[in-house]
């Protein structure tokens, strides 16, 4: 059961108090806010282990170190400032 179709069975008519289906589940507990640690909210924090995992398969893949570092301007070529 998806969420509008909770709120619905619920509270029929929610449309007519609610300016929107988020503030109606809220109202009705159906959904609650979870408090978490800032620092779980960093992508760098959250993505390490995707990160680490694509080093290991570097390593794995062509042995040493994986100096992976990526870089901002991919794909963009430099202006010839003599055109």
């Amino acid at each position: 059961m998806n969420l509008r179709e909770q709120v619905e069975r619920m509270l029929p008519g929610w449309e007519s108090w609610y300016p929107s289906l988020f503030d109606a589940a809220r109202d009705l507990g159906i959904i609650r806010a979870r408090v978490c640690p800032p620092s779980s909210l960093l992508l760098s924090s959250r993505h390490s282990s995707v990160r680490q995992d694509a080093e290991n398969a570097h390593r794995e893949q062509w042995g040493g170190t994986a100096d992976i570092v990526p870089s901002r301007h991919r794909g963009r070529r430099r202006k010839n400032p003599r055109t």
